[in-house]
């Protein structure tokens, strides 16, 4: 198994035989992937020894692509040389009415479908289709006279008016009110004409969706295109359309699928969106979700990376190295980078490959931490892999997010808060981020069937109301949760909880219990006042690994935290040559509204010096402990930020020399 390329996830069950797994494969047999268009005695023969339930679909398949053709799945981008054929989990390949053009080629997306039909799934039915592209831009078209309207309303809200009194004083001509987003076009338009000064405090009143970008760095979500799953989770929904797992009104998948899962528009797009509605837009955290990134082929993966710096750029970059080198300076920086994989994914080799692409943060799918569980939903790795795979990724520096999912097959609220125990008790795991998905009971999944049969009950809401609320609490001050539910549309749930405001729904019960969660995102100080002066130091230590880890944060005298750091002390050799002796600064974060670069706002935690101060912690504890060097995790946007403070780049890391004496014993 080379370059990315997984193994034929065929699950070849009693009786079944598989299909061809290429296009090429019921092709003209002169190699050309793709090109179906063979007589049709030529197909007949291909077609002897297939599953019958996969023929029509196969032939479907010949019938409607031409020999000017390609599955889309074969096709990178327009200018990405075409590698071979992927190989595909089942060979009924359904051609979907969708048609481009492209360099005069046909390209038809080619879905693999008869697995599916055969475990009895099928796709979701009557999904209205998301806004297009034309009638988003039209919607928020500014005209002179929406233009004039809102200058006028911009300036009394200047003046002190509340921005929806300031709107409906001021009523377009043709009817109906101003929205927001023309008084963020006003005010970028001021600003840059130069008859208006740039006032932040201002543009953050007049931003839309403010929670967006208050934990200190604009966040913009992509997601690859539809492609074979290395497992076969019951649990998962699955839709022709989608990556596995995905549907296609989520929100963000309804982006994704707008875009045709094309990277570069899936960011364009969504960054300026966010600026539209006022967010800013330098500092991004890409998170890119989908299948499982390490099954996909590795040219994908880099064309796919490369794409979205372009968008960031603004500009068509050579490769993928060029990109990278030109976003440590650009307008609008990639300072996260993260990808979601399976634990039976991570490898040495595979950590390497994820630095190359600039990934600074993984999510893993835990689900469940017990055997049987995991065995019984058919998750395909054990909870020793997802050990391994921690302490790999831990000792090469990334930041490390879990999976879990409560009410999975086989589990019951009394195991589940056992389960969910182990997250921090097991010094293997102990992660840094936590997002917490409810198995919901959908019916295009597996677990349809097993509830059918009456052998599978999901949770009443108020059932797991109460089992979150009791566990939310347990969480350390290290860890952030980041979700507690799916933005999985409640139409599509069968049976158990339809309420997507989970989060709320935790909360006003922990409330009422006088009861506090201490994890990160409750405890992110948002839009309320920090003064730099006071707030106090922490250093919060425990093992995880192979070694020793030191949250560092700096809290309010009210107990908001202002800004954090994770040091790693690791007692193991690094499979990697810059980390030998290095101690690992794998976070550093200021939170609070997401500020420009160079700007700042009162009380505002950003740009007050919280950072280089836990910088200089990090580096005065890891010199104490013998550690000859620190290195830095670093993304491409913060590059210049370790510069400028004396760290130099050693391979993939940000790395300073510190004076110390001996280094410690590796162990």
């Amino acid at each position: 198994m080379e370059d990315g390329e997984s193994q034929d996830p065929v699950e070849r069950g009693p009786g079944r035989r598989v299909a061809p797994t290429r296009l090429s494969d019921v092709g003209d047999g002169e190699g050309h992937p793709g090109c179906l268009n063979p007589p049709s005695s030529q197909l007949d023969e291909r077609l002897t020894g297939v599953d019958p339930a996969v023929r029509p679909l196969v032939a479907e398949a010949a019938k409607l692509l031409g020999r000017q053709a390609m599955a889309a799945a074969d096709v990178e981008n327009a200018r990405a040389a075409v590698d071979p054929p992927q190989h595909a989990p089942d060979a009924g390949l359904r051609a979907v009415a969708r048609r481009r053009e492209r360099d005069r080629q046909v390209l038809i997306e080619c879905a693999i479908d008869a697995q599916q039909r055969v475990a009895n799934r099928r796709p979701h039915e009557g999904i209205l289709p998301p806004m297009s592209r034309q009638a988003w831009l039209e919607a928020r078209r500014t005209t002179p006279e929406t233009l004039e309207a809102a200058q006028a309303a911009l300036a009394e809200v200047r003046d002190g008016v509340e921005v929806t009194r300031a709107l409906r004083r001021h009523p377009l001509p043709r009817g109906g009110y101003l929205g927001k987003h023309h008084l963020v076009h006003a005010y970028h338009a001021g600003v840059q004409s130069g008859a208006w000064t740039a006032d932040p405090a201002l543009l953050r009143r007049l931003r839309m969706k403010p929670i967006r970008t208050l934990s200190g760095v604009t966040t913009v979500t992509v997601l690859t295109k539809p492609y074979p799953c290395p497992g076969k989770c019951v649990f998962c929904p699955t839709d022709v359309r989608m990556p596995k797992s995905y549907l296609p009104d989520e929100p963000g998948a309804a982006r994704a699928l707008e875009n045709e899962f094309d990277p570069f528009r899936q960011t364009a797009s969504r960054l300026e969106a966010l600026q539209a509605i006022g967010h800013p837009t330098d500092k991004i955290e890409l998170l890119i979700l989908g299948g499982t990134w390490s099954a996909y082929r590795r040219s994908y993966q880099t064309w796919f990376v490369q794409r979205c710096l372009d968008a960031m750029n603004g500009f068509d970059s050579a490769d993928l190295a060029q990109a990278q080198l030109a976003n440590e300076q650009a307008a609008r920086r990639n300072v996260g980078l993260v990808i979601e994989t399976r634990p039976d994914h991570v490898s040495p080799d595979e950590v390497r490959r994820l630095r190359s692409l600039g990934v600074t943060k993984v999510q893993l799918g835990a689900q469940s931490l017990d055997d049987s569980i995991l065995a019984l939903n058919q998750r395909g790795h054990t909870v020793a892999d997802l050990r391994r795979a921690m302490s790999l990724l831990r000792r090469v520096g990334f930041k490390l997010v879990l999976h879990w999912m409560p009410n999975l097959l086989g589990a019951s609220l009394a195991s589940d808060r056992l389960d969910f125990a182990r997250l921090f008790d097991d010094e293997a795991l102990r992660p840094d981020e936590l997002k917490i998905y409810p198995c919901q009971l959908l019916a295009n999944a597996e677990l349809h069937q097993v509830w059918l049969r009456g052998e599978y009950v999901p949770y009443s809401t108020k059932d797991l109301v109460e089992l979150l609320a009791d566990i939310k609490p347990t969480i350390p001050a290290y860890c952030r949760v980041n979700r507690v539910i799916r933005d999985i549309p409640s139409t599509h749930v069968v049976e158990g909880n339809r309420r997507t405001s989970l989060r709320q729904d935790v909360q006003s019960e922990l409330a009422r219990r006088g009861t506090p969660c201490r994890c990160i995102r409750c405890r992110e100080i948002r839009q309320a006042h920090a003064d730099a002066e006071e707030v106090v130091l922490d250093d919060l230590v425990y093992r995880a690994g192979a070694g020793e880890e030191h949250f560092l944060s700096l809290t309010t005298k009210d107990g908001a935290l202002a800004a954090y750091a994770r040091l790693s002390l690791p007692a193991e050799e690094a499979p990697l040559a810059e980390l030998q002796r290095a101690a690992l600064l794998r976070e550093l974060h200021v939170v609070g509204p997401s500020l420009e670069f160079g700007r700042g706002l009162a009380g505002a935690p950003q740009h007050r010096g919280l950072g280089a101060r836990l910088l200089a912690q990090a580096e005065a504890i890891a010199g104490e402990r013998g550690y000859p060097r620190l290195a830095v995790i670093s993304a491409l946007g913060t590059r210049a930020y370790y510069g400028r403070r004396g760290y130099s780049l050693e391979g993939t890391y940000m790395v300073r020399n510190l004076p110390v004496g001996e280094p410690p014993d590796p162990g």
